[in-house]
This record gives structure tokens, sequence and C-alpha cells, in this order.
């Protein structure tokens, strides 16, 4: 049990002792640093209950506290506030319990109940762009905090590989192509699709000029364009199963997973499942229709079925077109049903999507309910704000989206910029700056992205990311390395380790950074609860942001007390163990040395 949870017990008991009432809760936060204390009741919410003069109801709280907890030394109420001390002793017992545990924070796997986690789900008809990064950022990281948290995770993604999208790549390549492959040009198999998707859009907009220029109201030619009608042909002849129509879409997506492969490697992601829209678009109809039986659905006069939502605060929703075919929510609903049959371990998703989707899930996960899947009751909707860029919007077929590739390329170039100019690598191998500048340029990256709650927009900045000051992944990264300079200094030290028992005494900052430490798992629980990696990123400047005061203001490697110095070299490398540990649930590597 820690320090909150006995506190809040012993409070509860102090109001039940004292006032005669139960507390439902109590609220805490830690103390304001310009108060004496480590832990602050909060009295404000308890007079609700307790009548009387806050300041007299934390004094007699704080005396109870003090009499009847031990870990309690001292305590003074500041206003509303309950400002309590808790005893060196207990912060010294902590940190023994947590020293050699290597996987601190994390709680092992607590049932087989699983939750599976989607993200990347690419089109393929285009090389990954800044917005994948985000998305496939967030889902990991999500998905390895679900993991320490102490669930089962599956990750998936469902790709992109139909629809009249990809056949207008196909085409465009059957058209300008002359036979061109990934290996004649040298190009990545993504980058080459995408160009030809490119290269359709031009053809398009020059077709519906001509026609334009001959009198053809826009409209009517934006329908009826040649190079339209005849990818409209090509899907059709998909559907249909056309050997040399499914034969060059089967290659042309090779290409694309080659490519992607890449990415994601480069990017530091992975996936236990893969699911494609070509096997999963017609599924759902039989659940329609199952459901239409029992009432869920509707039918109109021409044949469509739908779902009224009105009641729900949102309106009907169409789930099969008149002639039978699927739309989108009806191929995600057989998709959602079709995980839980293969991993019938499955209790819960969460999909992480833009939040240009927010109300398609709200609506799928409300038919998925009424459906009557129980597990439809932990569907929940990862939604995340744009990514823009001081240049300003991407679109992809004009072909000005900021490619994933090069985005991660130009961090590694940034990071070696500026890597250089602090010139601190004289004794490294050409190897070792490059592999040095890619921890740092992709860590610049996914911190800046991560530090941000997902629901908000982000404006992001390469040069701002690879900062080496401030609430950045380098400056969290440099005091990593510069803790691991520490512990080779002291490795002679290291060889006699169990001597900080001796101690009774904490230095303010010794204890500062006890209490940082402390707070991880909770932190852990907290970012598991709310699907949030900002937690963990911002838990982590905080962590450093204290060890690098407490390296400031307290020797550790020319203390005199030899128990002190080896308490304080224990400190610091666990603090290096937590980074990298909390570094890991963002997909962040750190470095030995920068």
């Amino acid at each position: 049990m820690n320090i909150q949870e006995v506190l809040n017990k012993k409070v509860k008991e102090a109001v039940t002792s004292i006032f005669k009432v139960e507390l439902p809760t109590v609220e805490f936060q830690p103390t304001r640093k310009d108060f004496a204390g480590d832990i602050t009741a909060v009295i404000f919410p308890m007079l609700r209950y307790v009548k009387g003069n806050p300041v007299q109801i934390g004094e007699q709280i704080g005396q109870f506290l003090k009499d009847e907890v031990e870990e309690v030394t001292d305590f003074n109420v500041v206003k509303g506030f309950l400002n309590i001390t808790i005893s060196n002793e207990y912060y010294l017992h902590f940190f023994e319990g947590i020293r050699n545990l290597k996987d601190f924070g994390f709680v092992s796997q607590s049932s087989e109940e699983a939750i599976m986690v989607e993200y990347s789900s690419p089109n393929t008809n285009k090389p990954l762009h800044l917005g994948h990064v985000r998305n496939n950022l967030l889902g990991y990281s999500v998905a390895e905090i679900l993991k320490a948290s102490g669930k089962k995770v599956y990750k998936t993604q469902i790709i992109n590989d139909r629809g009249i999208h990809i056949c207008k790549s196909m085409l465009a390549w059957q058209r300008f192509g002359n036979g061109e492959t990934p290996e004649s040009t040298g190009l990545k198999g993504d980058k080459l699709v995408g160009n030809y998707y490119v290269a359709f859009d031009k053809a398009y907009k020059a077709e519906i000029a001509a026609m334009v220029s001959k009198g053809i109201d826009e409209k009517v030619a934006e329908k009826e364009a040649p190079i339209l009608l005849e990818a409209q042909e090509m899907l059709r002849k998909w559907e249909a199963g056309d050997e040399e129509v499914v034969g060059l879409w089967k290659t042309m997506n090779q290409w694309v997973y080659d490519g992607f492969e890449i990415t994601y490697k480069n990017m530091g992601v992975d996936f236990d499942q893969l699911y494609y829209e070509s096997n999963t678009y017609l599924l759902g109809k039989d659940f329609v229709e199952d459901g239409l039986k029992r009432g869920v659905f509707y039918k109109k006069e021409d044949g469509s079925v739908w779902i009224d939502l009105t009641e729900e605060g949102l309106d009907e929703k169409i789930v099969l077109r008149s002639d039978g075919t699927a739309v989108y929510m009806t191929q995600d609903i057989g998709t959602a049903i079709q995980r839980v049959k293969d991993n019938p371990d499955v209790k819960g998703m969460v999909y992480t999507v833009g939040n240009e989707q927010d109300y398609h899930f709200k609506v799928l996960f409300l038919i998925l309910q009424k459906l009557g899947f129980s597990w439809a009751e932990k569907l929940y909707h990862l939604s995340y704000g744009m990514v823009d860029l001081p240049s300003g919007k991407m679109k992809s077929r004009e072909g000005t989206v900021v490619d994933a590739d090069e985005l991660m390329e130009d961090m590694t170039q940034t990071a070696a910029t500026i890597s250089e100019e602090l010139g601190k690598l004289e004794d490294y191998s050409e190897e070792e700056k490059q592999e040095l500048y890619k921890v740092i340029g992709l860590g610049a990256l996914k911190y800046y992205i991560l530090k941000v709650d997902p629901k908000k927009r982000i404006l992001f900045n390469p040069e701002e990311s690879v900062d080496f000051q401030g609430n950045t992944g380098p400056f969290i990264q440099y005091t990593y390395a510069r803790i691991q300079s520490i512990l080779r200094k002291a490795e002679e030290l290291e060889q006699n380790l169990d001597s900080s028992q001796k101690l009774t005494d904490l230095h303010e900052k010794e204890k500062e950074l006890l209490k940082q430490l402390q707070l991880f798992p909770e932190t852990i629980q907290l970012a598991a609860d709310n699907y949030s990696p900002a937690l963990i990123a911002n838990y982590t400047y905080d962590l450093v942001k204290e060890f690098n005061s407490f390296y400031q203001n307290v020797s550790i490697l020319g203390e005199q007390d030899q128990n002190k110095k080896i308490f304080r070299v224990q400190l610091a490398k666990k603090v290096s163990e937590v980074i990298k540990l909390a570094f890991g649930l963002l997909g962040i590597r750190v470095p030995d040395r920068m």
C-alpha cells in the first residue's frame, strides 16, 4: 500500500472518529513547493459532509494523522489545504523495495481477457504521410501502455487495399508506366504507386479542362471524364474477379506492402495481425439481415436498410444500399465481429482514427451494442487531431503530402546538424554517429507528437522538436546519457550497493526525486485508463527536471560520505531505468552516450 492509500484510509477514519460522518472520497495533490510538506489533503470538498472552519478541520485531521500514522512526522494547514510531511524512513524503505526491480511500475498480465488496438490502416495507393505518423505513434504507444498496465493486447491494422482510389493508381500505371517497377526505378514500392495516384489526378483534371473548353458543364465533366469511367470499369472487373485486373492489383499492392514494411521498421512500430479490406468488404451483411429480423434495423420502400438512432441523439444511418451492396458501416460491423471470432479472448477494442470520424464511431459502437455483443460496451475511439506544418495543409492526390520516410530522414539530418554544432562526438565512428542521429531525430519526432494530448491539433515544428533544452525528446535523452556517464565513472562503487539502508536523513532534492519516482506506477495506470501517451511523456519530463535539479544541487561522486555517495549513485541509476522504461512505452530509444 503506497502512502496515499494509507492516508486516504486514515483521513476517512479521522473524519468518522472526530466528526461522526462518513467521507466517500479524499482529494490529494502534491504539496506546493513554497509550503512544507510532501502530500496535501484538500479540505474544501469535505465541507459538504463536515460543517465548520476548514482550517480547524484540517488541524484536527492533521493531529489525528500525526498520532496514528507512523510515516507522518508533521503537518501544517494553509487555508483549506492540509500539508502532510512524510518521514525519510518511508521514502528510503520505498526505494529499497524498488531498487532492484527491472520493470518497476509495470504490472504482469492480470487476465486472459484481451484488448485489440487498431492503428495505421493505410490505403495502398500512396506512401505513409505525416498524419499516419501520428496515428502509428499513438496506436503503438497506447498498446504498449495497456500492456504495461497488465492487459493482454493485440496490435492490428486493416489495410484499405480495394476501391476506386486503388484502381486510379493501377490505371495510371497501365497508361503511363511503361512497365516500370520498384526494382527498375530504385524507388520504394509505395512511392512508385503513389506517383501514379498523382499522375491519375493530373490526367483527370486535364480531361475535365478539355471537356469544359468544349462547352460541357464542369459537374458533368467531373462525372464523365473518360479516365474516371475507365477506373470505375476496372473496379467492376476487380469485383467480378477479372484475372488480369486482379493480377495487376496483387502485384502493385505487394510493391506497396514491401514499402510500408520498411517505413514501419524505421518508425519502430509493429503489428500482431493484419486485416485486408479486400477480405472484409463483404462482411457484415449477414448481421444486417439478422438485425432486420430482430427489429434493430428497418427497410425503406426502395429496399435500403437503415437504423434509427434519433433517440440516442444521432440520426438515421444507412447500413445496406437498395441494390444490396454494403457501405463502410456494414463492413466495419462485420470486421469487428470477425476479429472477436478470430480472437475469442478479445473483450474490447481501441480504434486509432482521426477526429473527422468521431460520428462514424459513435454510430458503429451503438449498432454493435444494439446487436447484442457484450464486448461492444468496451469499444473506444482513440480520436486525434490533425498534424499541421508551418507550410500548411497536405493533399495526397496533388502530391503535396509530407512523406513519412522523408520526414524521418529530415529529422535525422536536423539532429546531425545540431549535434555537430554542440561538438561532443569526437571519439565516435561515422557509423556510431549516424545511429545516434537517428535515435535523437526519431526520439525528437515521437516525443513532440506524443507529449500532446491526442485530441489536440498539433503544429509540428521539426527544429523546435530537436532542441536540447525544454520539454523535448533530446533533452530527456541527454539526461539519460548524462546518468550513464555518472554510472560508468562509479563502476567501482557499484560493487558495494547495500549500504544505503544505513541512511536516515535525506537531502530535500533526494526526497523530491523519490516522490517523483513513486508516481510512475500510477501514471502508467492513468495513461492506460485515458489512452494517453501524453501522461507518460510529461511524467518523464517532470522526472528529468527533478533529476537535473538534484544533480545541480547535490554532489554525487564528489560526496565524502560513502553511504550517501552510494545511495545517490543508486538513485541516479533508478531514475535512468525509469526514463528508459517510460520512453520504451513511447517507442523511443535512449542512447548511452551523447
